[in-house]
């Protein structure tokens, strides 16, 4: 499917982002891991969420939904779970495949995980090899680099490990894992990645700890079932927050966006891109932090991003480039190197296909240099997402301020993290068609 999407006069509305993505994935698992009914209100129900649903339902697990974003976990506990008859199929949902990696790595039965053609690519010795000192058999192509992965699980021991790289996915599936093993598993991050599973887990009645940098989880302690409410997804939001910024006639509000500070990087930058953000508290969802985001035009600036910044803005940097692409000066992402592995080389194709539509991009080994050129330098033009949701996405906000029709090849991808982002879009006064 392609989208042809024709720059509006003004962008102006009240929206409200799909649930979580990362909190959905997690809120799923570890349901299935408690013991009794878990309900999940306002589940995405987006292509990388509905395979975590898929997966537990292989693996003997009663789900109801999901209906209109609600779902019914009826868990039975980690003893619970079932050898699945078939390969479980992830998809193209890295979250899926790492964080129940470490689930099955203390299951005592056998199973084999796989995905889509993007999701094979994608480097998982991050994980199987930690979870391997544990005690799980995992075989996979190079070595357990890559999936198909093969885990025979069960008899884990605890693992005091210091993560080389900040990962929210690692780190989850190791404290899963830990859940299982006997004793203390303590995790060492090098900088803050996303928090959603310490949060939940707290609130599941896990013996866990976060000191720091540090988290500790005691293992076989039962879980708790939760009602949970997602709160809309800070990345989903993302894309209307740049749109907002720089369309010189705009004026969004987002509402019940996740403000977790783990993954609020993007409106740190906003803000100090000179980003016209206001931003209102509406309390907790669920342990999450959640609030009102009202965005009008502004006049950006080139900014430095990097460091301990990265891990809590990963999946917005494409957006981000297109913000860059349209302000005063000069904007450096560095330290990003883990864009190269995601669902397409993010830094090879984010700049390609912006460089197609005017904007000033040089990539380097861990991001960019990107000059801006504030007003309408952005032209229409026929750009392609490579099956990367985040990037056709990106590539559809860079067309609300291009001159003439962008036409994006490869858009079915958007409903990975974003089934409703075109109707979102509509309702924003944008002319978008959709054609096969």
């Amino acid at each position: 499917m392609q989208l042809i999407i024709q720059s509006p006069p003004s962008l102006a509305g009240d929206l409200r982002p799909p649930g979580d993505k990362s909190i959905s994935h997690r809120a799923a698992i570890i349901g299935a891991l408690a013991a009794g009914e878990t309900v999940i209100e306002g589940f995405l129900e987006g292509a990388d969420c509905l395979s975590t649903l898929r997966c537990l339902r292989a693996l003997g697990v009663a789900i109801d939904g999901p209906h209109g974003g609600r779902v019914v976990i009826r868990g039975q506990g980690p003893g619970g779970l079932k050898e699945p008859e078939t390969v479980l199929n992830a998809g193209n949902s890295g979250t899926t495949l790492r964080l129940l990696a470490g689930v099955l790595a203390g299951q005592t039965f056998y199973s084999v995980f796989t995905g889509d053609a993007s999701l094979r690519r994608r480097p998982m010795g991050r994980v199987v090899q930690p979870l391997r000192a544990m005690g799980a058999r995992i075989w996979g192509r190079r070595g357990g680099e890559l999936a198909p992965l093969s885990i025979w699980g069960g008899n884990l021991q605890p693992l005091t490990y210091t993560l080389p790289v900040a990962s929210a996915q690692v780190k989850s599936a190791l404290l899963l894992a830990g859940l299982m093993a006997p004793g203390e598993t303590v995790i060492t991050e090098p900088c803050r990645s996303r928090d959603h599973s310490e949060r939940m887990l707290q609130a599941a009645g896990a013996d866990i700890q976060v000191e720091g940098l540090k988290i500790r989880v005691k293992g076989q302690k039962a879980l708790q079932p939760l009602h949970i409410r997602v709160p809309g997804d800070i990345s989903a939001a993302a894309f209307f927050l740049v749109a907002g910024c720089i369309h010189q006639q705009a004026s969004l509000k987002l509402e019940n966006v996740n403000l977790n500070p783990t993954r609020s990087g993007i409106l740190d930058v906003l803000a100090a891109m000179g980003g016209q953000i206001k931003i209102t508290p509406r309390g907790e969802s669920g342990g999450e932090p959640i609030g009102d985001i009202q965005v009008t035009s502004s006049s950006l600036r080139g900014v430095e991003i990097g460091g301990d910044l990265i891990p809590r803005l990963i999946d917005e940097i494409p957006v981000l480039a297109v913000a860059a692409a349209l302000a005063e000066g000069e904007t450096v992402i560095r330290d990003a190197a883990e864009l190269r592995v995601k669902e397409s080389d993010r830094i090879t194709m984010v700049a390609r296909e912006l460089g197609r539509m005017g904007a000033s991009i040089q990539t380097r080994p861990d991001g960019f240099l990107i000059q801006g050129r504030p007003g309408n330098c952005l032209r229409g033009a026929m750009v392609d997402s490579h099956d990367d949701h985040r990037l056709g996405m990106a590539l559809a906000v860079a067309a609300l301020v291009a001159a003439g029709p962008t036409q994006i090849r490869g858009a079915d991808c958007i409903a990975i993290s974003y089934p409703g982002f075109t109707a979102d879009l509509a309702r924003l006064g944008v002319e978008v068609r959709e054609v096969d």
